[in-house]
């Protein structure tokens, strides 16, 4: 594990280092531009809040393929029926500290630290960060939120008020964006995502995608 300097952004590549945890280096800071260079590397931030900052790269990989998307009957019948609403980078701020702020069960507190989710709204002001918001009788009761890269989305964490919100919400993006995204970053296994289809994939696989993709867009 390699400790970061504050003073420079740089990551080690993650190619070149193996951890049977999964992350990669510690320490640096939680600048919006480190934070953007992170997510091109296939780094992401994940830490308890007055602790030292974590960079992860897991091996395996969770992630979603659009073409993969499992849609089951009861959720089929939920989008049909117009059950929910959806709007796209309405209320950014909103979603991230309903994210923040939601109960998880085995989790004490939140990751999502106070400095990390300003830079996180830093990055949507960008256009870099964008969130899917799930509403219910004009109520705000789910959404999601995760950075861009290129027709990579590397989702970062999601909510839900009322039952099947968050699922309505990332099946609506996904047949809403289909023709935009390559895959979606699920990150660590879950089994809400696997529920929707999402699978493992090599640490190696994921990052030659992101890489691919970076070549793609500049």
């Amino acid at each position: 594990m390699i400790l970061l300097d504050s003073n420079e952004i740089s990551f080690p590549d993650p190619n070149l280092l193996e951890s049977e945890s999964g992350v990669m280096a510690t320490g640096g800071d939680l600048s919006p531009e480190r934070l953007y260079f992170a997510y091109q590397l296939g780094l992401f931030p994940w830490y308890n809040p007055g602790e030292e900052i974590l960079w992860w790269c897991p091996n395996p990989r969770f992630v979603l393929f659009p073409k993969d998307l499992k849609i089951s009957k009861s959720m089929r019948k939920i989008m049909r029926d117009e059950v929910f609403t959806f709007t796209e980078n309405t209320c950014f701020r909103e979603v991230i500290e309903e994210c923040k702020n939601t109960f998880r069960k085995d989790q004490d507190g939140t990751w999502l630290s106070d400095e990390l989710v300003d830079s996180i709204v830093k990055l949507h002001e960008a256009g870099i960060a964008k969130s899917i918001e799930v509403w219910q009788n004009d109520q705000l009761v789910g959404g999601f939120y995760g950075i861009q890269i290129g027709k990579i989305f590397c989702g970062e964490s999601m909510f839900a008020k009322v039952s099947n919100a968050s699922k309505a919400g990332f099946i609506y993006f996904i047949q809403n964006q289909k023709q935009n995204l390559e895959l979606i970053d699920c990150q660590i296994h879950s089994e809400h995502l696997e529920s929707l289809g999402a699978t493992m994939i090599s640490k190696k696989d994921y990052l030659k995608r992101l890489k691919n993709n970076n070549n793609y867009e500049s």
